[in-house]
């Protein structure tokens, strides 16, 4: 009981945090200089060829029908108590609909493929991480630390570009862009050709977004398990005559853990972005081209609402790895409920 006490306590923490990330986020939103109002006027001066004198009524009055014109404080205000209200995450300038049907299919993409690139560069960076301690300075830990080395340093939108221009230039692949061939895109029930020709799309995100988490990872785990084989308790260990294998995975690498699972909030946040960041530079049509586009087009409600639900996720994460860090460990259990679970 006093377990599931610590997680309300933990989801009420959140809410003032969340609050300030809105409040944040639909300042900087603010700060910038213009709106969509003044957007749609130098569109429409482009297009028309009709003088700023001719166009200025008619955006001024665009911006009172949104809202534009009241007050910073009135405008966050009249969003947060629509989002509490009625689930309302405000209007879409651009696609004249609400921001929940703009972000409908896409924020569901982002954080699938987010999630799924996420649970795979931990396993695998994990697992690279105790092959490399459990073999320093040999062939496979040289490896694996040029495999972190490369995940670290280099852009991912530079490895996006390289497959890009492979994709394009030299493959000539009709893969890239999109998430479905054409013959696909109308199905709306999922099949196993429906999920093979995804994969064929998807696979430079994957790939990608693997490479570069499993890097920190790797490094992570490879030094957390070099030092806990260190400890006085693995010595201990050692000369009550357990065998080498049942000490690392019975007492060494429970306690290297710790450190990775604590850090699997910030790491599902760095994934996110770094899908985002991936789908921008090759197109596909996840939330990262929608919050490109949104912030130029000066879309602010979309922008925003892309802020909050990244913010939940991050705040998401952190709270399943408290708990996994809780389960994992009986000694986080006695400090969190204040008893031994």
């Amino acid at each position: 009981m006093n377990f599931v006490k610590f997680l309300i306590q933990r989801i009420l923490a959140s809410i003032p945090l969340l609050i300030a990330i809105s409040l944040v986020s639909f300042g900087l939103i603010k700060a910038v200089p213009g709106d969509y109002a003044d957007m749609w006027m130098s569109r429409a001066m482009s297009m028309s060829g009709q003088g700023y004198d001719v166009l200025k009524p008619q955006a001024d009055a665009l911006r009172e029908h949104l809202g534009l014109n009241k007050p910073f404080i009135i405008q966050y205000f009249h969003w947060v108590w629509g989002i509490f209200t009625e689930w309302d995450f405000g209007p879409s300038f651009v696609q004249s609909r609400p921001v929940t049907e703009v972000m409908g299919l896409r924020l569901p993409r982002s954080l699938g493929l987010a999630l799924t690139a996420h649970v795979f560069a931990t396993l695998i960076g994990a697992g690279l991480g105790i092959y490399a301690a459990l073999n320093q300075y040999k062939l496979g830990d040289i490896l694996a630390t040029v495999i972190a080395f490369i995940g670290i340093t280099v852009p991912k939108f530079i490895i996006s570009l390289v497959i890009l221009y492979y994709l394009a230039f030299v493959l000539h692949s009709q893969y890239i862009g999109s998430l479905f061939s054409a013959e696909y895109v109308l199905q709306e029930h999922w099949s196993l050709g429906k999920f093979i020709d995804f994969l064929k799309h998807v696979w430079p995100v994957l790939a990608i977004s693997i490479m570069a988490g499993q890097a920190y990872t790797l490094r992570m785990m490879r030094g957390n398990l070099l030092d806990v084989m260190k400890m006085p308790y693995i010595e201990t260990a050692r000369a009550k005559g357990l065998s080498e294998r049942r000490i690392i995975f019975l007492h060494a690498l429970p306690n290297a853990l710790h450190p990775i699972i604590m850090n699997q909030g910030s790491r599902l946040d760095y994934m996110i972005k770094g899908e985002i960041e991936i789908a921008i530079t090759m197109g596909i049509p996840t939330i990262g081209p929608l919050i490109l586009t949104s912030v130029y087009q000066r879309d602010m409600y979309v922008v925003a609402s892309i802020f909050i639900w990244v913010a939940v996720m991050m705040i998401l994460g952190n709270l399943i790895a408290d708990i996994l860090l809780a389960l994992l460990d009986p000694r986080v259990r006695k400090a969190t409920t204040g008893r031994e679970a």
